[in-house]
């Protein structure tokens, strides 16, 4: 059985929807603890999911750019994404964000994973390899081939490197690791310090 949260993760369905169709007989529950917490099957997981795989998939066009300043190049990225997309025929949705190529918490990169899992993009397209991310493109390539999902890269000869953008990304990984480290020197050095308080003790 699933609590509700469990469900809409899995089926890409939002709790707010889930409730509605509950109230309004769509989809009701297996059934509700004494306590009214809504409770889904395996059976009825498995059938959602087959529905949306049964639904025509859609492509996806991601752009990114890391700052800001860079605004007027993520409008271009998604103006020649929406002139391709556009030429395929077939229905398709633009996502972008504006950060770092390290930064996995976007919420465009977030919407892209979620509709991959719920298995409803055939294809993603995005104008350079590094636009996606700036490192682990490979294990994002992997999870969308386990819901049938292709990654295009249009621009095949060279990732579009901006050196200012990826000094910025490496400076950034440079802060997460010294602070990381600073905790722990932090941590170690309150251990010496408790220790010599108790050997003057």
């Amino acid at each position: 059985m699933y609590k509700i949260g469990q469900f809409s993760k899995l089926t890409g369905i939002s709790i707010s929807t889930l409730r509605l169709w509950d109230k309004k007989g769509i989809l009701k529950p297996e059934f509700k603890t004494p306590r009214g917490e809504r409770r889904y099957s395996e059976a009825q997981l498995q059938y959602i999911l087959q529905k949306k795989s049964d639904a025509p998939r859609i492509n996806v066009g991601y752009a990114r750019v890391s700052s800001k300043k860079q605004e007027d190049d993520l409008k271009r990225q998604i103006e020649l994404l929406e002139l391709f997309l556009a030429k395929q025929g077939k229905p398709f949705k633009i996502i972008s964000d504006m950060g770092s190529g390290i930064n996995y918490s976007k919420s465009g990169l977030k919407e892209l994973l979620k509709l991959i899992s719920s298995n409803q993009v055939d294809t993603i397209y995005v104008l350079y390899k590094d636009r996606l991310v700036r490192f682990g493109f490979e294990l994002i390539e992997e999870f969308a081939k386990l819901h049938n999902t292709k990654i295009e890269i249009m621009n095949q000869t060279e990732d579009k490197i901006d050196e200012e953008e990826l000094v910025e990304d490496i400076l950034n990984i440079i802060h997460v690791f010294s602070r990381k480290l600073n905790g722990k020197k932090s941590h170690i050095n309150k251990k010496i310090a408790q220790r010599l308080l108790d050997e003057k003790q």
